[in-house]
């Protein structure tokens, strides 16, 4: 499996790529419209064709790639079937494999962060390898004060869906905003501050209740536009207005 870990610096969003060498077939997770033509650029370099992107949620702070790259490349899009996006080519359900090509690709449903999140699981072979979303970030978490987020429900899909998993999980989250890449299920369960060394539900509950966060810069339009798998409204402010330019002038 070939395998690349890339990031879109305003939101700190990571994308990766996955590609299956016997096949052919290549992925995108979670790209965002900001950076298509430096994906673009890399998968030219690789010689590789893009196949599908895959999102792990409707996300709130940055709009996706999947409907430009579309444009550009023939690639199919992906998602949770419960958004049932009109947009969306291919729905996935936790318990339903999606094949890239030889790679299998476990949807995980784990809700909380938002009530459609799906992470993705795969096993390389070597080690088993988690694409949390946002659900669980490196030592930290995804904020469940808006989409439909709800503490308890996030806090039964990590211990039950990603602390479950083999410790020596690698866990490759949708975000960091500290410069880091990867952790571990282990390193998860004893130094995350939130969720770590056994914290309880009602801890974990108390302690996001009252994070008190600043409103999300892009969710007025973000999430809209992701609803329709990465269109730009007409309120995007002009500070952002860029990659959407880009986009009417095709």
């Amino acid at each position: 499996m070939l395998f690349r870990q890339v990031i879109e610096p305003d939101s700190s969003t990571y994308t990766y790529l996955l590609h299956c060498p016997d096949s052919g077939k290549t992925a995108l997770i979670d790209p965002v419209l900001d950076t298509v033509e430096r994906d673009l650029k890399m998968l030219n370099e690789l010689g590789l064709e893009l196949d599908f992107t895959l999102d792990t949620h409707v996300h709130a702070d940055h709009l996706t790639g999947a409907k430009r790259l579309k444009e550009l490349t023939g690639s199919q899009i992906v998602g949770p079937a419960i958004d049932q996006l009109p947009c969306t080519d291919i729905g996935v359900r936790e318990g339903e494999l999606f094949r890239l090509g030889n790679i299998e690709i476990h949807p995980l449903y784990t809700p909380g962060h938002t009530d459609h999140h799906h992470a993705y699981l795969i096993d390389n072979g070597t080690q088993k390898m988690l694409f949390s979303g946002d659900a669980l970030l490196i030592e930290a978490c995804g904020r469940t004060d808006f989409q439909s987020g709800d503490a308890a429900t996030l806090y039964r899909s990590i211990h039950d869906k990603f602390f479950t998993l083999p410790d020596e999980t690698l866990v490759y989250p949708c975000h960091d905003y500290e410069g880091r890449f990867v952790t571990t299920i282990a390193q998860e369960k004893i130094r995350n501050p939130r969720l770590g060394s056994n914290k309880s539900l009602e801890e974990f509950v108390e302690m996001m209740d009252n994070m008190e966060l600043p409103y999300p810069r892009k969710i007025d339009f973000a999430v809209p536009g992701n609803e329709l798998c990465g269109a730009c409204p007409e309120n995007v402010p002009d500070k952002y207005r860029a990659p959407c330019d880009r986009h009417d002038q095709g």
